[in-house]
């Protein structure tokens, strides 16, 4: 099996109780310890790239960003996926082929740009040209923006996600989603359900799938972790 139909295969047959969890990596030294660690694929965070190149979230150029996924999908034997936000204007042939150029089975794309949401019939028929372009080569993760942009309604989601599936995204995203409307978004999106999971103080991954989730990402989470904890050492050593 290629890396791409590993990462597909992983999707399939999860049951309540076990979702797949993607950790972040940011660099190449945190996505081999989360490889030693026993995690079967990761999922690359926008944010916490960002952070580790020194650019606040959405102002990564997108030169960086490939090159940061490159090298973190060099540096491990497991699939990767890269959030490269909203796609940084590339059209769409070229945004797979710098994915496919840097390594990564699949990505992560967003339906708002400066904190607008973008037309849903406009945006599914660019998801279908990223399909069209990258046939069977790429795993395509659309995030519904709904919720972090103040619509509430989960039926908006839904409506979304819907448009996105069709157009040939294999997992929808509905970030920020409360855990409330969870198993609404289950019932009403077909396919695989990517869920965040807070680290500090949220349900574990365990509780998100029991209450639709099939897969689990942390966003910029785990790199927010590990700043904390070195600021936390580094004013013990002084």
């Amino acid at each position: 099996m290629t890396e791409v139909e590993i990462f597909r295969a992983l999707h399939k047959g999860r049951t309540p109780d076990n979702p797949l969890v993607l950790p972040g990596p940011w660099d190449a030294a945190s996505a081999r310890a989360l490889v030693e660690a026993g995690f079967p694929a990761l999922a690359t965070p926008s944010a916490g790239v960002a952070a580790s190149l020194g650019y606040e979230d959405g102002r990564t150029p997108s030169e960086e960003m490939f090159a940061a996924v490159a090298r973190i999908v060099r540096a491990v034997d497991v699939p990767v996926s890269a959030d490269v936000e909203g796609g940084y204007g590339l059209p769409p042939k070229e945004l797979v082929e710098r994915l496919l150029e840097a390594g990564a089975v699949g990505c992560n794309l967003e339906d708002s740009v400066g904190g607008v949401l973008k037309d849903p019939r406009e945006h599914a028929d660019w998801l279908a040209e990223v399909r069209h372009a990258a046939g069977d080569l790429l795993f395509v993760n659309a995030r519904v923006d709904t919720f972090v942009r103040g619509v509430t309604d989960p039926e908006r989601a839904v409506e979304r996600a819907a448009l996105y599936v069709a157009a040939g995204a294999d997992c929808v995203y509905p970030i920020g989603a409360p855990t409330t409307v969870l198993p609404l978004l289950r019932a009403g999106i077909q396919g695989p359900l990517n869920v965040f999971a807070d680290l500090d103080g949220g349900p574990s991954p365990t509780e998100l799938g029991e209450l639709g989730a099939t897969r689990v990402t942390f966003g910029p989470g785990l790199q927010r972790w590990a700043a904390a904890a070195l600021t936390e050492t580094a004013h013990r050593l002084i």
